[in-house]
């Protein structure tokens, strides 16, 4: 597995496997969380995505981690007051610093015995920090299953993308400042 390690020698620490830190974060829907149509609102539904991904981020890096960006946040389904939402989270991808973690929203309603549903998922980038606010190393992650390797090299694909986009937006502005348009 070291082919998947990204940190250098020099600032190597103990790979953590996928199975240490992953997390499940289970909160009934009531009545306070909906929106105007009458369903759990988004911002509700992130903000536990948020949360449990916090959780496996701290985790996995071993104390503070800040949530950098979402990458992508799909809501599959409506989730509806009384629901059991379930949101699992992992870390799919380490660099130096910062962590992809992914998550799956699940929905089961509370007085049914049916299985529950997949109704969002999401993907976020975490960065570990000290006590001041800096970026400090994160051990890497050492997947252990097929489907963790999978998460692994697409999470790699979603760095590519996302650095791709970093530095075309950056060049654009650059451009459309030295042409002397966006003053």
């Amino acid at each position: 597995m070291t082919d998947l390690v990204t940190n250098t020698p020099e600032d190597a620490l103990a790979g953590k496997p996928t199975s240490v830190s992953r997390t499940t974060l289970s909160h009934i829907m009531t009545a306070a969380d909906t929106n105007l149509l009458g369903t759990v609102h988004g911002g509700v539904i992130m903000k536990l995505v948020d949360d449990a991904a916090g959780a496996v981020a701290g985790r996995h890096s071993g104390g503070p981690a800040v949530t950098a960006s979402m990458d992508e946040m799909a809501f599959l389904e409506p989730v509806r007051v009384g629901d059991l939402v379930h949101v699992k989270a992992q870390v799919n991808w380490t660099g130096r610093s910062s962590m992809e973690v992914g998550v799956r929203v699940l929905a089961e309603r509370w007085n049914e015995s049916t299985p529950a549903q997949q109704v969002g998922s999401a993907y976020l980038v975490f960065a570990a920090v000290d006590e001041h606010g800096k970026p400090r190393p994160v051990p890497p992650v050492i997947p252990e299953t097929e489907r963790d390797k999978r998460r692994y090299q697409e999470a790699q694909i979603r760095r590519t993308h996302r650095l791709a986009r970093r530095r075309a937006i950056k060049e654009l502005r650059e451009r459309r400042a030295a042409e002397g348009l966006d003053a």
